[in-house]
């Protein structure tokens, strides 16, 4: 049997910045926030956490502070996916080396591939891994989806223990389910389908939503690994507002800058990302508002 990674909700996190460098101090008071709110694990230098514009210095040092905040609490995951199979396992190597429990790979994207590349692809990195993988499907960022079919393959990888399902098709997502064994998780990698993704089997969500209501999301995840489903829909519908609004532009930029409205932590970006147009931004802060977390 694959060991689970995590179950309930993992904070997909942010990077904060400030003056151009990454705000360590910052990164630590956003540990601690997830641990306290129940959080079931935490992933850093992934989409939400702006891997794109990361040095190797840089990825290295923040999940190396991940790790040494997190001190054992709970499991810190890195991202480590690119379009390179070099590159992505030079991050991969590196993240095992910063202590990384476990680590996110997304499929290539740009130059993309067959579906015959991403078995290749996943299955030369998860052969010199030694930290579990959790692969990263999400269609709108990368162009290219992993069929059930690939996915079914990949899934008897030892070393592949998972997968974050980001995309809409929920068909497609149950015929995978159906077609993998049954210690492969799933996870959602869409705050607003995670209750119905739970109800399908997954073990939880990797949340772009629990960097601002960690607990929420986490009592979410809780009630739905419980079965109870009628009491994790209200806690969906209470939330739905906020889930989709922090997709009103590219992510991270709507959920950076409700952090910063919050006083969590800087809405810094990093080109080519930019700020909120202010009708969006004020749009943002009146919600916030309506939920308590303007500072």
């Amino acid at each position: 049997m694959k060991e689970t990674v995590f179950t309930g909700c993992a904070a997909a996190l942010v990077t904060p910045f400030r003056s151009g460098e990454v705000d360590f101090a910052a990164l630590d008071r956003l540990m601690e926030m997830q641990i306290s709110a129940g959080c079931g694990a935490v992933a850093v230098c992934a989409t939400t956490g702006e891997s794109a514009v990361l040095s190797y210095p840089e990825h290295k040092a923040i999940v190396s502070e991940a790790v040494r905040s997190a001190s054992g609490r709970i499991p810190v995951i890195a991202g480590a996916g690119s379009n390179s199979t070099d590159h992505a396992l030079t991050l991969m190597k590196q993240a095992e080396d910063a202590g990384a429990d476990a680590l996110l790979m997304v499929t290539p994207y740009y130059n993309k591939t067959s579906q015959a590349g991403l078995i290749r692809h996943f299955t030369y990195l998860a052969d010199r891994a030694e930290k579990p993988i959790l692969l990263y499907d999400v269609p709108s960022r990368t162009g290219m989806t992993i069929a059930p079919e690939t996915l079914a393959e990949l899934s008897r990888h030892p070393r592949i223990a998972g997968i974050k399902a980001a995309g809409t098709d929920l068909d497609a997502i149950s015929r995978a389910m159906r077609l993998c064994p049954s210690d492969f998780s799933f996870y959602s990698g869409n705050d607003s389908l995670t209750l119905p993704l739970m109800a399908l089997g997954a073990k939880g969500v990797i949340s772009v939503c629990a960097n601002l209501v960690p607990e929420a999301m986490s009592e979410l995840t809780r009630l739905c690994l419980a079965g109870s489903y009628r009491e994790a829909a209200a806690l969906h519908y209470a939330y739905l507002d906020l889930m989709e609004a922090l997709f009103t532009d590219v992510n991270p930029i709507p959920v950076k800058a409700a952090m910063a409205a919050a006083g969590l932590c800087s809405g810094e970006l990093r080109l080519p990302l930019t700020e909120l147009s202010r009708e969006k931004q004020a749009q943002l802060t009146d919600l916030l508002r309506r939920y308590g977390l303007a500072a």
